[in-house]
């Protein structure tokens, strides 16, 4: 299983390869959309991205909860395995 940090670095690198946000800027207190800049479509690519890299299932009624990068971190961390 993937500690904290091992799962902020992974999110920041779907991140990045998505839309192009640097790395040092995904953290833990931003918000995907208002401190990211990311849009619903590309946000689903980075919930895909993470269920395949993680191997968690993350619902798309869950996806609206997921706000800031530590919401989706927590979320992670608490359904792998």
């Amino acid at each position: 299983m993937a500690d904290q940090q091992e799962i902020l670095s992974g999110l920041a690198d779907i991140v990045n390869e998505e839309t192009g946000v640097e790395q040092s800027e995904v953290q833990m207190d931003k918000s995907f959309t208002d401190d990211l800049d990311i849009d619903s479509l590309s946000m689903m690519t980075i919930v895909v991205n993470a269920e395949e890299k993680f191997g968690v299932r993350i619902p798309d009624d869950e996806v609206k909860n997921l706000t800031t990068v530590g919401d989706a971190v927590s979320y992670i961390q608490n359904n792998q395995g």
